[in-house]
């Protein structure tokens, strides 16, 4: 018997003992959403805020651009967002939609029901232009 093995072994020990509970709490879904989006091409910014606040049995937790909620150990998101310009929306909402999945999944090892997207608005720059002064307008 290797060495690995007798990890396994160890390991599949602990995990027959009851050693307590595990708690994640709310904010931390959030926080795994927030920081997803960040990583995912496309998205200039999370929204300030959640439009429309909703409460339904269970637990909900809303963040910057965020709103989860957890109904029968299922956890349901709703992410507000800016989008940068010149860039397919559809594919992008459906990459965040993935690797916000993905993440739950990973990360606290839950089970995911849906993930909303909703693009409130396209990120613009405005450029600055002279005016007659030579001074910039904007």
């Amino acid at each position: 018997m290797g060495q690995t093995d007798v990890l396994s072994l160890q390991w599949e020990e602990l995990v027959d003992q009851k050693l307590g509970k595990v708690t994640i709490a709310p904010n931390v879904l959030v926080t795994i959403v927030q920081k997803t989006a960040d990583a995912v091409p496309g998205i200039a910014r999370l929204s300030e805020r959640v439009p429309g606040v909703k409460r339904f049995l269970g637990l909900h937790t809303v963040g910057q651009g965020v709103e989860v909620n957890v109904v029968d150990d299922r956890v349901s998101v709703d992410v507000y967002l800016v989008a940068k310009r010149n860039i397919d929306l559809l594919q992008m909402g459906r990459k965040l939609q993935h690797e916000v999945s993905r993440a739950i999944q990973d990360i606290v090892d839950m089970d995911v029901g849906e993930i909303n997207i909703h693009i409130e608005d396209i990120a613009t720059e405005l450029a600055a232009r002279p005016d007659s002064c030579g001074e910039k307008v904007r």
